[in-house]
């Protein structure tokens, strides 16, 4: 049986998973967009593993012009607040008819008394510089990243924005490749079906999700001992995304990780738009 010490760490891991695959689940450009980004969007998602709430996540965006800047901020407490885990993430760059063009990302997180950092930069053919601290080498186990591993590859925070992009056809059908600043991996996309939903407060907007099967393809950076008998299901991942008409986008409404101890889901709770003609759109549970 595993010690609490082991469940902690793979509860850690499946946070790390799910709060980074709402980040990166939609990197890949897509087809041009007909209207032009919105101004804000502000999101809060609610975080369960195993049934239980664990935390929350929270994602700001703002657009001027053709400028980005988006943050995240996630707290998780469990095991009756023996493990509280604390993250931000921030990235900046410009956006046009093909996507978000990431020119830095920013993360750090905490756990207990460690702090943890990855700051990274762009130009227009991938990363450009990294910086970890702490500062320490590669586990020798792990598979080497290779320059060319960090050539057209996008952060996790720009990704968020870039599933603006999505239209009916391409959403579900994309390979996304991405790299956090240590791991290089690939997210392959799949559609898996429509589910209807229901509205407290109607908006006019769609009550369905486009339901995409999410495959976890580790590339470099990654001990491949860990992904022999893994405990996360990374066949199995899956992101539901709900269409915006009005102003052109899609939003990531719920992503779900299983593992063998239980599911990591994360739950869109509101989400609160602001167009660019400065109409209103709010999005509740």
């Amino acid at each position: 049986m595993p010690t609490s010490t082991a469940r902690a760490r793979r509860r850690r891991t499946a946070f790390r998973v799910f709060t980074g695959a709402i980040a990166a689940v939609a990197i890949s450009p897509a087809s041009a967009r007909d209207l032009a980004w919105p101004n804000e969007v502000d999101a809060r998602y609610r975080l369960t593993f195993d049934g239980f709430n664990v935390g929350v996540y929270n994602f700001a965006s703002r657009y001027a012009g053709n400028k980005y800047s988006a943050t995240g901020k996630t707290k998780i407490s469990a095991l009756f607040g023996a493990f509280k885990w604390t993250g931000t993430f921030t990235g900046s760059g410009s956006v046009d008819n093909a996507g978000p063009h990431p020119a830095s990302y920013g993360m750090t997180y905490k756990k207990g008394k460690k702090v943890t950092s990855v700051r990274m930069g762009f130009d227009p053919s991938g990363v450009k510089s990294i910086a970890l601290s702490p500062k320490k080498p590669p586990h020798p186990d792990a598979v080497k990243v290779k320059p060319d591993n960090l050539k057209h590859v996008f952060d996790p925070i720009s990704a968020t924005l870039a599933i603006s992009n999505a239209t009916g056809s391409d959403a579900c059908n994309r390979t996304i490749p991405v790299f956090d600043g240590k791991a290089r991996f690939d997210l392959r996309l799949s559609f898996k079906g429509r589910e209807a939903i229901r509205e407290k407060h109607p908006t006019g907007q769609p009550r369905e999700l486009l339901v995409c099967r999410v495959k976890y393809v580790p590339i470099a950076g990654h001990k491949p001992k860990d992904f022999v008998h893994p405990w996360i299901d990374y066949d199995r991942i899956e992101i539901a995304l709900r269409a915006i008409p009005s102003v052109g986008i899609y939003v990531p409404y719920r992503v779900y990780v299983p593992s063998k101890i239980g599911p990591a889901v994360m739950t869109a709770e509101e989400i609160r738009i602001t167009a660019a003609n400065n109409v209103q759109i709010a999005l509740k549970q």
